[in-house]
């Protein structure tokens, strides 16, 4: 379905983005999966191409393109079927790096833009920890003034480009009476710090050439520089942070449901079972069609949670809605779709037991769908449709 939303500046990088993925990603996916990592050499030859900047202005060598130039790259990865690229690339595009954009002092912005713009260098961010996961405020990782120096100790979980990352926004705890969302500070913290170290490699469910790892800050001393934004503001940051991811999740994890969907309805074309195709058995068409118009749904949800966004406006509702609809959305379509290929979705040759698997994490990651709906809940005083 078309968006009046997509200029013709999107679709051109759309039609750049579809070659790329189709020459550079594809081919090479069952290999990366196997290595649980994906080559660097993807990253600097997507920022060569202009892929990685599209947050970034032009005088910072980006693209400026706004949130729809981020669904673009979001849904056009998601067309390699291979979950685990477009949570690398997606993670250091839209939701590490924002945060030196939107925080970041000048000198900050030319040290480290460049390279992050270029692909030269891999970012993470590193919120989440064993109890502090969707629950922000709960963190316990600490750092305190020493000095001329921060000193960063605790631990981070489930970080993506953890183990191979080279810049890491780092949220800690600065103010130690503080409780919740009070005292928290973001800082920029480089691979090869000493004390920082990679506690191990975690093995998931999918996604896997998406490196993902636990961080140990063990006394890290980090300069006064190395703040990110303004002291004890942290988790107003994050959340901030937080609305574009969320709309960029929307965008990767609908872009993955077309993707199985549309592979569903071609091998159910071909598929004959009872002395004709499968896919004229009413039962399964219908089914296909509801979820259709739910994915269709969706997408424009997110796409006008997008435009909210890039106009300045209030949209934390929406977004909430983005974060809670989409992967659940998607989970019910890689259902169908797996439900449908019969024994084929089931054995790891297919490509729709892997999209199964990759697809889990929408619903937990960056949100988890309860926490969402709860955050939909708490604004439910200002819906202007509703006075």
């Amino acid at each position: 379905m078309r968006s009046p939303h997509f200029t013709e500046e999107h679709e051109q990088f759309r039609r750049q983005l579809r070659r790329f993925v189709s020459e550079r990603i594809t081919p090479f996916g069952e290999e990366w999966e196997r290595e649980q990592k994906i080559p660097r050499e993807l990253f600097r030859e997507m920022g060569e191409l202009g892929f990685l900047g599209v947050r970034f202005p032009e005088e910072l060598g980006g693209s400026d393109m706004g949130m729809f130039g981020l669904l673009v790259l979001a849904e056009e990865l998601a067309r390699s079927t291979w979950g685990g690229v477009t949570v690398a690339v997606m993670v250091h595009t839209a939701m590490a790096s924002p945060h030196l954009l939107t925080a970041g002092t000048p000198e900050q912005l030319e040290r480290y833009a460049e390279d992050l713009i270029m692909g030269r260098k891999v970012c993470g961010i590193a919120v989440s920890e064993p109890e502090a996961g969707s629950d922000v405020a709960g963190m316990r990782t600490r750092a305190w003034r020493d000095g001329d120096d921060w000193v960063i100790n605790g631990s981070k979980f489930w970080i993506t480009n953890g183990a191979y990352g080279d810049v890491f926004f780092v949220a800690a705890r600065t103010d130690p009476d503080s409780r919740g969302a009070r005292g928290l500070s973001m800082f920029i913290v480089e691979k090869g710090t000493p004390g920082f170290s990679v506690g191990r490699r975690l093995e998931k469910m999918g996604d896997w050439c998406s490196d993902t790892a636990e961080l140990i800050f063990d006394n890290v001393r980090v300069p006064q520089e190395n703040l990110l934004g303004e002291e004890g503001k942290g988790f107003y940051s994050v959340m901030k942070n937080f609305q574009s991811e969320r709309i960029a999740l929307g965008g990767m994890s609908t872009g993955e449901a077309s993707v199985a969907m549309k592979r569903t309805i071609d091998y159910l074309r071909e598929r004959v079972a009872f002395g004709s195709p499968l896919i004229e058995k009413q039962a399964i068409r219908l089914r296909l069609a509801e979820l259709h118009a739910k994915l269709e749904a969706a997408k424009q949800l997110t796409y006008y949670a997008a435009w909210l966004h890039d106009n300045g406006l209030e949209s934390a509702r929406e977004v909430s809605m983005v974060k809670a609809l989409c992967p659940e959305v998607t989970n019910e379509v890689m259902y169908a779709c797996q439900q449908y290929h019969g024994g084929m979705g089931y054995i790891r040759e297919g490509v729709i037991e892997r999209m199964v698997r990759d697809a889990r994490l929408h619903a937990i990651g960056g949100g988890a769908t309860e926490v969402m709906l709860e955050e939909i809940a708490k604004r439910w005083h200002d819906v202007p449709y509703w006075d």
